[in-house]
């Protein structure tokens, strides 16, 4: 029984580190709102960094899902900022 528990685990070790690997195709405004984020002494709001890339929010939005779903970045109380590696 304890030789399954350790296979598992390692099956499941290896395809986290496999999904935080993974190769993710970043567009210029993914790049923008990573460098924003990178820059920002604070956790922003979705409107915060719309603003201060001067991108629509319903695009912010999508990219950020897709950077939260790829692990680059954290949400928590609806405030963005780079995921802890």
């Amino acid at each position: 029984m304890h030789e399954i528990f350790i296979t598992i685990t390692r099956k499941y070790q290896k395809t986290a580190v496999a999904r935080r690997m993974r190769m993710v195709n970043l567009n210029k405004m993914d790049t923008l709102i990573i460098e924003t984020l990178k820059n920002s002494d604070k956790d922003l709001t979705l409107a915060e960094i719309a603003e201060k890339t001067g991108i629509p929010e319903k695009k912010v939005f999508a990219s950020l899902r897709k950077l939260f779903e790829n692990e680059i970045v954290d949400c928590e109380n609806r405030r963005y900022r780079l995921a802890k590696k």
